[in-house]
């Protein structure tokens, strides 16, 4: 397609649309340049544009929080007409926090795409209510500061990329913090709320000033193939946290954090069980952690609606200070049941399991001292470790155990200067079965009575919640807006702004002046 073609379609776009000025043509004449990429979603979208369509500018300096904002308004008209795809293209883009405001979106960044959260400044960051099944923030009464990406009452969005990059530029939110200087929470970097069929995949999220990735009141969550990395001795920086969510799918993950790798959550003492939304039938496989100071899987504390049907496999554990952490309190009320754990690998630990049901803090002095947690039926089978420091610390509520509890087929090899009270058992019940060293004498061993503890056979529904390919080819053209660069893809003109009619007319005159279509 030569140049003198490549304008005389856009102005007879420009005729069929409506027209516009000859100087704002002549401004933007340039040659077709094609790009392209692909990448796998839930469904693919008909209508794509860049970020720089709406003035961003990737220097590293220049904030880009008006052009987000302008780039979701602007594609959430397509949300009924086929979805909308943003590009991120390479670049350093500086931004604040920005609200995903329509469904079927996806927001793509290019593998060599930074989103740089801008640095604390009370001004950038919009301050929004507490969880309602928390009461108030977690590092300061009242509100919080919204999540450098942030979205609610969604359906069908991605967050995915060819391995781009969120760096949430945490180290000054983490000092002000540690100092006392935060009148409210700081911000996560991805936090959607209320939403459904959600994908966050492919993507690498650095030093964010708190959580990482925090879908709260969620169904149908895939989070797959992140690379999550901040400082060890970062404050909160939890990798993975579903919170009052139910069928979640977390895989092929790696994640180092100053906190818990998954920490799986469903509401905080009288205001998660007033508000009563369990976190059930999530699935977590081929997680690798290092966490020195932390869980690789936790379990709460903050679980006052209930965590049941948790099934993990896979899962490598490495400089961690516990492999499955449970931790509630009298006053959480609530339950964490029906867990299932297998093939669990870990090297130089703390301890293999930890449960507590003393872990302390509450978001004030009203929770109720009778709302005791209930903890039962939690499976561990077929995990090996080495350099332990200790095999197990279980500590349940005095007058109300932790019941159910079943580890088989696991073998704990021990640190040179391991504890010498390998097993510190009180206030909890179960059984076990080819474990070593020797379990406490609350956890009889079975012998041949029982060969391995439980681990579901069904298949719950967000397994089978399967991606679609979707390939984009980037079309810059010398239009004006109303031929932005698109991606090609299924519908042949998607990207004009006219109508079916004015399509027609349009390709008629395309086919008269030679020129080839490609679809994609």
């Amino acid at each position: 397609m030569e140049v003198t073609a490549a304008v005389w379609v856009c102005l007879l776009a420009l005729v069929i649309a409506g027209g516009s000025s000859s100087s704002s043509v002549e401004a933007r004449k340039k040659s077709l340049k094609l790009d392209s990429f692909e990448f796998t979603g839930r469904d693919c979208r008909a209508n794509v544009a860049s970020i720089t369509d709406f003035g961003g500018v990737g220097d590293g300096n220049t904030s880009n929080t008006k052009a987000f904002q302008a780039a979701m308004d602007s594609l959430a008209k397509y949300s009924a007409e086929g979805g909308s795809l943003l590009y991120i293209p390479p670049g350093r883009w500086l931004t604040s926090s920005f609200n995903i405001t329509s469904s079927h979106f996806t927001l793509y960044l290019d593998q060599d795409a930074v989103l740089l959260a801008a640095q604390v400044d009370e001004n950038e960051w919009p301050v929004i209510e507490p969880l309602p099944s928390y009461g108030r923030g977690r590092d300061a009464d009242g509100g919080r500061y919204s999540s450098l990406i942030f979205g609610t009452n969604l359906t069908d969005v991605v967050i995915t990329g060819a391995n781009g990059t969120l760096d949430g530029q945490g180290e000054l939110w983490w000092k002000k913090y540690r100092a006392g200087q935060l009148n409210y929470t700081r911000p996560y970097l991805i936090e959607l709320m209320y939403s459904s069929e959600i994908q966050i995949s492919n993507l690498t999220l650095l030093n964010s000033p708190s959580w990482n990735v925090h879908p709260v009141y969620c169904t149908n969550t895939l989070v797959k193939g992140l690379t999550i990395l901040a400082p060890v001795t970062s404050a909160n920086t939890d990798g993975i946290n579903p919170d009052s969510c139910t069928n979640t799918r977390i895989e092929d993950c790696f994640i180092v954090s100053g906190d818990d790798c998954v920490a799986v959550k469903s509401g905080w003492d009288e205001y998660g069980i007033a508000y009563g939304m369990p976190t059930k039938h999530l699935v977590i496989r081929r997680l690798t952690c290092i966490s020195p100071f932390s869980a690789a899987i936790a379990l709460g504390s903050e679980m006052s609606g209930g965590i049941e049907d948790v099934r993990a496999e896979d899962i490598t554990a490495i400089n961690t200070e516990s492999g499955v952490r449970i931790k509630t309190a009298v006053g959480r009320g609530g339950y964490v049941k029906d867990i299932y754990v297998r093939r669990f690998t870990m090297k130089t630990m703390k301890w293999a399991f930890w449960m507590t049901g003393n872990y302390g803090s509450h978001p004030d002095n009203n929770y109720d001292p009778n709302a005791i947690p209930v903890v039962e039926n939690i499976n561990y089978r077929d995990m090996v470790a080495e350099n332990v420091s200790m095999a197990a610390k279980l500590e349940g509520i005095g007058g109300d155990p932790f019941t159910g509890i079943c580890i088989s087929n696991v073998t704990i090899g021990l640190a040179e200067k391991a504890k010498k009270l390998q097993w510190n058992c009180t206030d909890i019940a179960g059984v076990t079965s080819s474990v070593t060293p020797q379990p406490c004498d609350l956890l009889p061993d079975q012998g041949e009575k029982q060969t391995s503890c439980n681990f579901p056979d069904d298949t719950l529904a967000i397994e089978e919640v399967e991606a679609h390919a979707c390939s984009y080819k980037l079309q810059s053209s010398g239009c004006d807006d109303h031929i932005r660069p698109i991606y090609f893809r299924g519908g042949l003109f998607s990207f004009l702004n006219i109508s079916p009619l004015q399509q027609h007319i349009l390709l008629l005159l395309l086919l008269v002046l030679g020129i080839r279509i490609e679809l994609h």
